[in-house]
Parts: structure tokens; C-alpha cells; sequence
């Protein structure tokens, strides 16, 4: 049955006399408007046409919406390359202590020295895991953080007397990996994936030249496989003058296990807001700390925390920017909130605990691969990574049911749907990604709710989904010709 409740508006409750609040009589006395504001100043027509409701009117009606919201603490979300995993409520109490959200970027450096040690500690994780030692944390999300890498490489390549105009990727590569590049003044040029998934050694040969001024790569790639070959790609990029930059948005799958500064990469971002468990629904805030090897250091985006010794020999820590640095990509210290959660989840693991996370993603994705191989069956690779994307071919060309009825089904169970139709290397991908923080029992659960849906009447599907209060809102129509305002006048328009 479909929720028609929360499909109200505001103007549909509306009721004329209607308040939230009743205010008592005044004692000033009335003058006339025409004594207070000059015409010419006055708008004389009706004013908005605002609804009339009373103050338990308008709360049924927002409580309403928000029971219809998906997010981490109500539902499985098992959104590919996005790491929906659970965000610990302690990190947010921690990153809310008054001497913390009470400072402000422009007070004294005395008085932020805590909160400059907590940024300057974050630096240090954070170049541990990568095995790079120079981070920066400024940049706001994990696009700008490649584009400011990538414009460090220019910055560096210029240093170096040369210039390199092209940037290569695989053709699984993130949207934003051509579009940070082409931001930064580089030629984009991709490269086809090999038959098992993986980025072709003898493509890559091929296109590889003195114009080629870096390498950008996932790994985990976007297909959930180890790029097994990637010190060769490495040697390789490095044998033609290249730069490697490594794509952090899978990290979820190796931290701690091994290092992108260990296998060849140069320089790196991360998504601290999937990683590290800084709420990123809604469309964030996040954060996109880069990490470079160290001759990168000197063009990295200012200010970074450095710590020195005050004249008592105790610990200091100061802003500074280095010396040919590209520039500010945001004011103050960054996302400093979403770095605070990061901070508090890297505490509390550790070392072990950061490893352990990484083998348990990468546990569940494999065990819920296992369970959806007759629904799902995966074109690439006989085991994933902390994801996996499987194709809904069959049951398209068998039953003429898409990725896209399967998405919108899930709804109907209470799962948030995979992406889908990403990879594009997959025809009707479907990429999951469970993530370390669900149970078995979440998981069988989900893989039960596939296989029934997979058996169900297509026609029934192609209505899905039935529970919801819109079903299939037309997505081209709303991308292409969006509406964003709406007011009573329209339908008397109409």
C-alpha cells in the first residue's frame, strides 16, 4: 500500500484561520500605514500566499518526511563506492566538546594549540596509512582533493623544467578523475581495462610517452579487484617520467594492510567522510586530505600544522604554508569537523584495529557475493575486495527485469538501493558495497530480499516501488528541465 501521508503540502493542510501562536492585543495605539511607509516603498498586492496551519500541523508534517528518509542508522545502505558504514555516536559527542566547537580560526594560535595537535596528529595517521609522509588536510571533499593533487603535479613538473599535458586512467575510473583533470589544464586520455577487470600492462605501454604527466588509478578499483600488477603499472609510469596518483576512495579494503606509498603511488586523497566515518548523507560536509611523497612536499596547499619546541621545551604547533606552495583550496584548517570524527575513529581503532576493519569489509563483501552468484553473477574476478559488482543481464534478457526494477524493489523491503549502471565496463551493474559494520544476519536478510524480488512478476516490478510515496519520478525530465520552486500560483496557473 502506498504512504500518501507524507505527500501533503503545507498549502494542501492549510486552513484559513489557522495559527501556531495567538498574540495578545497591543497597547500601541493603530496609525495608519500610509503615516509609516511611503507608497513608493510598499508593496500593496496580497503577499505571499503563506499556509495556515497550526504549530502540531507543521511538526506531524515534517516527522512525517522524515520517516521517509534513508540513512546508515535506519537502513542497510549498501551504496557502491560510497562505504555507508555505520558512524559511531561517540565521535560525534567527542567532536562536539565545548573546547573545541567553541574556538574560532582567527583567535590566538595559544589558545588553539589543542586543536592544532588533534590536526597535526591527524597528519601523521593519515601519512602512516598512506606510507607518504607529507599530508595536507585543507582540501573539502575527495574531488578537490584530486584536483589539488593534481595540480601539485603540475606545480612539480614545472619545477622540473617539463611539460606534461596528459593524464591517463583506466576506463573503470571514477567520473571525477577526467574531471579533475580537465579542471587542472591536463589532456585526459583513457585506457580500456583488460579482459579479467584490471588495467592492461600492454595499453598502458602503448600509451605512455613524455607527455604524460601522471597516472591516476583506484585500487581496490571500481570492479572491487586488487590490482594485482600494481607495481609494475608503478615502474612503468615512473620508467616514462610519470607521476602515480592513487585514487583513495577504496581505502575501506586495505588500510592497514598495505600502503599506496608502498606499491608505487606518489601521491593520493582520501575520503575521510567514507573512510573514516564522517557522516556524508545529504551531500556532506566531507573532507579530502591529500598525502604526497616528500619532494611533493613544498607545493602542497597551505596552511599544515607543524610542530615545533617553545623556549620551555615543550611541544608547539604553528601554521605554516610551504614555500612554493599552490595556494589556499579552502579557508581556515579545512573541513575541521569531519576531521575531528576521523580523528576520534583512527583513536580508537589503532594500528590493529584499522587492519581489522579492512579484513572485515572485505570478509562481508565476500560472503555476500557468495550468496547472490545465481541472482548477481559477477563478470570479473573469482573474489572481491570490499565490494563487488554483479550484472542483472540475465534476468533482463531471461525476464526482462532490469538493474533498475531491482533498485526500486529494494525500497519496497526497507534497503537502500545499490548504485547502479556504474561501472559502465558492466552492463546492468549493480555494485554493492556492505561494508565492515553489518551482521551476518543483515546480510542473509538482503540476499533473501534479491532472490525473492528475482523471482517475482516482472510487471509487477516495473511498478516498483509500490510502498513508497512517489514510485518513478522521471529522472531525465528532472535532470534535464529540474523545477526547484513551487508556490499555489502554479496550479492556478495551470
Amino acid at each position: 500500500m502506498r504512504n500518501t501521508l507524507a505527500t501533503e503540502l503545507l498549502f494542501d493542510l492549510s486552513q484559513p484561520g489557522r495559527r501556531a501562536a495567538c498574540y495578545p492585543e497591543s497597547d500601541v495605539p493603530r496609525q495608519s500605514i500610509d503615516e509609516l511607509i511611503p507608497s513608493h516603498h510598499r508593496d500593496d498586492s496580497d503577499g505571499p500566499a503563506l499556509p495556515e496551519l497550526t504549530e502540531p500541523d507543521v511538526i506531524r508534517h515534517f516527522l512525517n518526511l522524515s520517516t521517509l528518509n534513508m540513512s546508515v542508522d535506519t537502513h542497510f545502505y549498501p551504496l557502491g563506492s560510497c562505504t555507508m558504514k555505520y558512524n559511531p555516536k561517540r565521535h560525534e559527542r567527542m567532536s562536539r566538546l565545548p573546547g573545541l566547537v567553541d574556538l574560532h580560526p582567527y583567535q590566538r594560535l595559544d589558545d588553539q594549540q589543542g586543536m592544532l595537535r588533534l590536526l597535526h596528529d591527524m597528519q601523521e595517521m593519515l601519512g602512516e596509512i598512506a606510507g607518504l609522509p607529507a599530508v595536507s588536510l585543507q582540501p573539502a571533499a575527495g574531488a578537490q582533493g584530486e584536483l589539488a593533487a593534481l595540480l601539485v603535479a603540475s606545480a612539480w613538473f614545472r619545477s622540473q623544467k617539463e611539460n606534461r599535458t596528459r593524464v591517463l586512467f583506466p576506463s573503470s575510473a571514477h567520473g571525477t578523475n577526467p574531471a579533475s583533470a580537465a579542471i587542472a589544464g591536463f589532456e585526459c586520455v583513457q585506457l580500456e581495462n583488460s579482459p579479467g577487470g584490471l588495467v592492461d600492462l600492454d595499453e598502458l605501454s602503448a600509451k605512455l610517452d613524455d607527455q604524460t604527466a601522471v597516472f591516476m588509478i583506484t585500487n581496490p578499483n571500481t570492479l572491487g579487484l586488487f590490482e594485482t600488477q600494481i607495481e609494475d603499472i608503478a615502474a612503468r609510469v615512473h620508467d616514462a617520467g610519470g607521476l602515480v596518483y592513487i585514487d583513495g576512495a577504496n581505502m575501506n579494503a586495505i588500510m592497514g594492510v598495505t600502503r599506496p606509498g608502498d606499491f608505487g603511488g606518489d601521491m593520493m586523497h582520501y575520503n575521510v567522510h567514507k573512510t573514516f566515518t564522517g557522516p556524508h548523507g545529504g551531500g556532506g560536509p566531507g573532507a579530502g586530505p591529500i598525502a604526497v611523497r616528500e619532494d611533493l612536499a613544498e607545493f602542497l596547499p597551505g596552511p599544515i600544522v607543524t610542530r615545533t619546541t617553545d623556549e620551555n621545551g615543550q611541544p608547539r604547533f604553528e601554521l605554516t604554508t610551504p614555500d612554493r606552495s599552490i595556494g589556499r583550496v579552502r579557508s581556515h584548517f579545512g573541513n575541521v569537523g569531519i576531521l575531528l570524527r576521523g580523528y576520534c575513529y583512527l583513536r580508537t581503532l589503532g594500528r590493529d584495529g584499522v587492519r581489522e576493519v579492512a579484513r572485515h569489509a572485505v570478509l562481508n563483501a565476500n560472503y555476500l557475493k557468495s550468496l547472490l552468484t545465481n541472482v548477481l553473477p559477477v563478470p570479473f574476478g573469482d573474489h572481491c575486495m570490499h565490494e563487488f559488482v554483479g550484472t542483472a543481464s540475465n534476468l533482463k534478457d531471461e525476464r526482462g527485469i532490469s538493474a533498475m526494477d531491482i533498485a526500486k524493489r529494494l525500497l519496497d523491503f526497507g534497503f537502500h538501493a545499490p548504485t547502479i549502471y556504474f561501472p559502465l565496463v558492466v552492463a546492468e551493474a549493480m555494485m554493492i558495497e556492505p561494508t565492515e559494520t553489518e551482521s551476518k544476519a543483515t546480510l542473509d536478510s538482503f540476499a533473501a530480499a534479491l532472490h525473492e524480488i528475482a523471482n517475482e512478476d516482472p510487471e509487477f516490478l516495473h511498478l516498483a516501488p509500490h510502498a513508497t510515496p512517489a514510485s518513478r519520478p522521471d529522472d531525465v525530465q528532472a535532470a534535464r528541465k529540474p523545477v526547484l520552486a513551487w508556490s499555489p500560483s502554479d496550479d492556478n496557473d495551470s
